[in-house]
């Protein structure tokens, strides 16, 4: 019987909410200064590179003796970070804003509440949105690069992903 697994630091433990950091830099876009949004990048940025850096380290102890090892562990670092830059920032940090936009000027035609309650609610439904579109867009992400960038280096080279 082998030994549990040793939990991923980057997607088992609180540090996978790093991740998130730029969903919630959207959803308060209306009401802080544009800085702390781009902050919320730049920290969900660190969690992308972080994460690929740390899956090419254990790539290169898995593949320690192996002949291509070099290749395993830019497939390992490239897919993560491919994977990570899609699912956890450029996309749902797109959408995000885009749900926002839209519910600003929404509440904006369709309300007469004043500018700093349609504020407020466009970040209330900006980080409830959150959890509701990250399964879609990890299996969306997944399902592209299986139909693209992995193609190009074999499944059986397949780096980590969503799991």
């Amino acid at each position: 019987m082998e030994p549990p697994a040793e939990p991923d630091r980057y997607r088992d433990t609180w540090v996978r909410y790093l991740g998130y950091a730029n969903e919630v830099g959207e959803s308060f876009r209306a009401i802080v200064p544009i800085t702390l949004v781009w902050a919320s990048y730049g920290v969900a940025t660190t969690y992308v590179t972080a994460d690929a850096i740390d899956k090419g380290k254990k790539a290169a102890v898995a593949h320690e003796h192996s002949a291509g090892k070099t290749t395993r562990v830019a497939v390992a670092v490239v897919d993560t970070f491919v994977w990570q830059a899609l699912a956890s920032v450029a996309i749902p940090g797109f959408t995000i804003n885009r749900i926002c936009a839209a519910s600003l000027y929404l509440l904006g035609t369709m309300t007469h509440w004043p500018l700093p309650l349609r504020k407020w609610m466009t970040t209330a439904i900006g980080l409830s949105a959150i959890p509701i579109i990250i399964k879609p867009i990890d299996r969306s992400v997944d399902f592209l690069m299986d139909s693209s960038l992995r193609k190009v280096y074999g499944a059986e080279e397949k780096g980590p992903s969503s799991s």
